[in-house]
């Protein structure tokens, strides 16, 4: 069960970066490509929304942003959190969803197999399972 993590300051241009890295331990993990645009999308609406909940308080980023990608056989688990600066989850606050979190949410949920919203500020809980090959460029249904 390898498991990768990587911790970000809340700042936009990071986003990409945790794309990439997502993408890669799918695509090592033996995801398809048309899972690897479903998981590129979703984990970049994941860690946007935690960048967004890192800049709202202030204009500095406050704190981190923690991915953690945990590939498990035929399944690829991800959470994205808001965390403080030794890494611990901040907590929810328990304000209302904006429209555009809301949005958000709906869109993971339907990029991803299952999708959760965590415990923590603004965080998210992501899960897909790979799909079997029927042959080169095909996908069983």
């Amino acid at each position: 069960m390898p498991t990768v993590t990587l911790r970000f300051s809340p700042l936009a241009e990071h986003v990409r970066t945790a794309r990439l890295v997502a993408v890669s331990v799918a695509r090592r993990a033996g995801f398809g490509e048309n899972q690897l645009d479903e998981i590129r999308i979703a984990i970049g609406e994941a860690c946007a929304r935690a960048v967004a909940g890192g800049t709202r308080t202030s204009a500095a980023p406050v704190g981190l942003v923690d991915m953690r990608l945990c590939d498990d056989q035929d399944r690829l688990d991800v959470t994205v959190v808001q965390c403080d600066a030794h890494g611990e989850p901040l907590p929810d606050t328990g304000s209302d969803l904006s429209e555009t979190d809301s949005l958000s949410l709906a869109l993971m949920a339907g990029m991803a197999d299952t999708s959760e919203q965590t415990a923590s500020a603004d965080g998210v809980a992501l899960s897909w399972t790979r799909q079997a090959v029927d042959g080169p460029g095909h996908y069983a249904h």
